[in-house]
């Protein structure tokens, strides 16, 4: 028994042996094949190097040089790299067609985010019952175009507008739209009990339960909005024939009234949201904030331009004013929107007959001493023809666009300052970098030289036009009517009315 547990002990650890030689060889050839590409790899690399150097030797015969190493292969580069590769030098060759690319690809992408944009619904809220329940208040005359689509607009996106009216002849405007959602509001703001008395009857109002009609659920009204419209028109005339009454009546209708107005509201904008007993809308509803908007013409007023003195001044006072409403207004969480517009097209609104004419120039420029009419007669022509001192009807962009961005200051704006309209951008940027002289030349103001007497020089197109020197011309020739004034063919005004075929205007002495 115990023979065979020792022999058995002696197989095994023979058999581990035996393992152990037959390894033997695999790891001699393996450490030796290894010895031998080490080998190898040097002595390739020295047989490369004397043979490169043994090919460019000199003192070698050229039939005895061995030829030279071939060069090392390199990697090719993935399909990725080589299109990236190709790309690259494409553009670097092509610099200014890429660049036209890149302005039409990034053109058509604003072009399609606009035009989304515009597609946008845009709605006011509603009762569950479907009743109207958003109230906006539009300070502005009923009688201008802006204030009129504005809140034409609104009405039909479900809002309940208010337009401030300040005597019984807005007031008849108002009901003359025959908008059943359009009423008017009227407030006195000059005398500040009465204003204060209509300020309480409308917050009554809007603290009041409503119904559709009897026997239907009723709903509460919420202040959404307070739109601020003061009246974009302004005269244009020199500085030195602005009379003193006319100075004050524009303080006081332009720059004034809005100031006024806004004041009249701020209790009841501090005092909303409203609480309504046996309401619950919901958490949402009761952190809801009016905003606050105010629009104003900016075109004239990054100009600056000659002869433009009440609307340059007046705007930039309401752009201050609106700055330091919105620093107030900040903390009460209600947002303050500054809308700078640019040109609207208002010929669905607005009367033809308020275009500038040369017989109104004529008219306003006779009421001038003489030694005005010498001064600033010529430039005044020619810039209040370029500048539309009458108002543009026709051109501009659509007020639909003015719309749209009235609503969205209203129900998702932020507040700040927001440009809308033709040439309110262009403008801005013309008038906080471009030097005020070149503005002026660009307007066509001149000098004017101490033998020059307006009205018998011949002046350009830019201008009034040039006169026509052949007998029985009239002022009414000619092609191109820009603002009533006359272009190619046209002639330029002599005030006096000397050496003319036509009546003359009151004041005037042949």
């Amino acid at each position: 028994m115990s023979t065979t547990i020792t022999l058995n002990i002696m197989s095994a650890d023979d058999q581990a042996f035996l393992d152990i030689l037959s390894s033997v060889p695999n790891d001699i050839r393996r450490y030796s094949n290894d010895v031998a590409d080490y080998v190898d790899k040097h002595l390739e690399k020295v047989a490369n190097t004397l043979r490169e150097a043994l090919s460019s030797s000199k003192w070698i015969p050229e039939n005895a040089r061995p030829r030279p190493p071939p060069p090392p292969r390199t990697a090719t580069l993935p399909c990725a790299a080589s299109t990236y590769s190709q790309i690259h030098d494409w553009v670097l060759k092509n610099k200014i067609l890429t660049t036209v690319i890149m302005i039409a690809a990034g053109g058509l992408t604003y072009h399609i985010i606009k035009r989304k944009s515009n597609r946008k619904k845009r709605r006011a809220k509603r009762a569950p019952n479907g009743a109207r329940v958003e109230v906006v208040v539009v300070a502005g005359s009923p009688s201008e175009p802006i204030t009129r689509s504005i809140s034409l607009d609104l009405e039909r996106r479900g809002f309940i507008v208010y337009i401030v009216c300040n005597t019984i002849e807005e007031e008849v405007l108002v009901q003359n739209e025959s908008r059943p959602d359009i009423k008017p509001l009227m407030i006195d703001i000059v005398d500040s009990e009465s204003a204060r008395g209509s300020i309480d009857r409308f917050t009554a109002f809007l603290q009041a339960p409503h119904a559709v009609a009897q026997g239907i659920k009723l709903h509460y009204l919420n202040f959404r909005s307070l739109i601020l419209i003061p009246t974009p028109n302004y005269p244009s005339l020199p500085i030195a024939t602005l009379a003193p009454s006319a100075l004050s009546d524009l303080l006081n209708t332009r720059l004034l009234t809005p100031i006024l107005t806004l004041q009249t509201f701020l209790p009841l904008l501090q005092t909303l949201p409203l609480s309504h007993p046996h309401q619950h809308t919901g958490p949402s509803a009761a952190l809801l904030k009016p905003s606050v908007l105010v629009l104003t013409p900016s075109i004239i007023s990054n100009l600056n331009p000659a002869f433009h003195l009440p609307e340059s001044a007046i705007v930039s006072a309401l752009s201050s004013f609106t700055s330091v409403l919105s620093s107030e207004l900040q903390p009460l969480g209600i947002p303050v929107t500054h809308l700078q517009l640019g040109t609207f097209d208002t010929s669905p609104f607005a009367s033809h007959n308020r275009q500038l004419t040369v017989s109104s120039q004529r008219a306003e420029m006779l009421k001038w001493e003489e030694s005005a009419r010498h001064a600033y007669g010529k430039n005044y022509a020619t810039v209040t023809s370029k500048t539309g001192g009458g108002g543009v009807v026709g051109k501009g962009s659509s007020l639909r666009e003015l719309n749209n961005a009235v609503f969205d200051a209203m129900i998702w704006g932020k507040g700040g300052v927001v440009r809308v309209g033709m040439g309110s951008r262009v403008y801005g940027f013309v008038g906080r970098w471009v030097p005020s002289g070149l503005v002026g030349w660009m307007m066509g103001v001149r000098g004017v030289g101490d033998k020059e007497e307006f009205g018998r020089a011949v002046g350009t197109s830019e201008g009034l036009g040039s006169r026509s020197t052949s007998p029985g011309s009239s002022s009414n020739g000619g092609n191109g009517n820009v603002h009533g004034l006359k272009l190619g063919e046209s002639e330029y005004i002599s005030v006096y009315g000397e050496h003319r075929d036509e009546p003359c205007l009151p004041g005037c002495e042949h």
